[in-house]
């Protein structure tokens, strides 16, 4: 059987440090695809990275819980603090999308402008997914839907992790990164359910492993995986502009660069015949 996987960076755009690694693990790894943040300081120059790199698939990771939003509608000051900045947790946010329309009507406002502003700065999205996987929220999973086939994007992560990951041979994973797969799995299978038409892959690689994705982690993809096509979810970085207050993962962004970039890597999915692609190439 011919498998297919997906390499996909997430976080692109969000400072100089994360772009300077994604386009490395692109020109001298194993990365394929990239997703924008893109309200985030650092997006105009992920642009411009992205431009010069054609063979790398680019998407748009929408997020909520991050940085000032880009809609100007007003509506979406129900999102923010008092500072203009967005005041949801991901926990909090899958809550205030069950309140009412007026709150997924927010929701739609900034979704919509953050994959407009990546239509307008010259990228044609192959694929959405999200900042702390709130798209998979079902009242939010539903406006994604809406949105891709609005800007007619084909793809959207689809989750699914199965559980097996979790248990030799794969690397093993702590109790915190499994708990975090199983919530994410079911929402995955109700997603399923709501609209499978944006559905591409048959699982997601990297819930359980985030903040422990390694050379060994490659290697078990490549020797184990039995999904036909599949994306592994990565955050390589260098520490240039990154806040340890907003994020965890701060020195295992460089294990991910180097384990990415790594020949070991490199010749695993080689030996395996593992066909390495973006969603634009499905």
């Amino acid at each position: 059987m011919d498998r297919r996987v997906i390499i996909n960076a997430d976080d692109f755009g969000l400072c100089d440090g994360v772009n300077k690694a994604v386009a490395q693990a692109h020109t001298d790894g194993v990365l394929t695809s990239a997703t924008i943040m893109a309200n985030m300081s650092a997006a105009h120059e992920a642009v411009k990275i992205a431009k010069k790199l054609p063979n790398l698939g680019i998407g748009v990771h929408l997020n909520l819980t991050e940085g000032r939003p880009l809609s100007k509608d007003t509506c979406i000051d129900r999102l923010l603090d008092a500072d203009g900045q967005f005041a949801c947790s991901s926990a909090k946010l899958s809550l205030f999308s069950l309140a009412g329309h007026k709150i997924r009507e927010a929701i739609r406002a900034e979704l919509a402008a953050q994959i407009q502003w990546v239509i307008d700065n010259g990228l044609k999205p192959t694929h959405l997914d999200s900042h702390k996987h709130i798209h998979t929220f079902p009242q939010l999973f539903s406006i994604v839907c809406q949105l891709a086939g609005r800007f007619q994007i084909p793809a959207i992560r689809w989750p699914f992790e199965p559980k097996e990951l979790s248990q030799i041979p794969w690397p093993l994973t702590g109790a915190d990164g499994r708990k975090r797969a199983q919530k994410i799995r079911i929402m995955a299978r109700i997603n399923r359910v709501q609209n499978s038409d944006f559905l591409k892959t048959d699982a997601l690689f990297g819930i359980a492993h985030t903040g422990k994705i390694d050379v060994n982690f490659f290697k078990a993809v490549a020797l184990y995986n039995s999904a036909a096509t599949a994306e592994v979810m990565t955050h390589p970085g260098f520490a240039d502009g990154l806040d340890p207050g907003k994020t965890r993962l701060l020195h295992q962004r460089k294990v991910e660069l180097e384990a990415l970039c790594s020949r070991k890597t490199k010749q695993y999915f080689e030996d395996a015949g593992v066909k390495l692609v973006h969603y634009g190439k499905l």
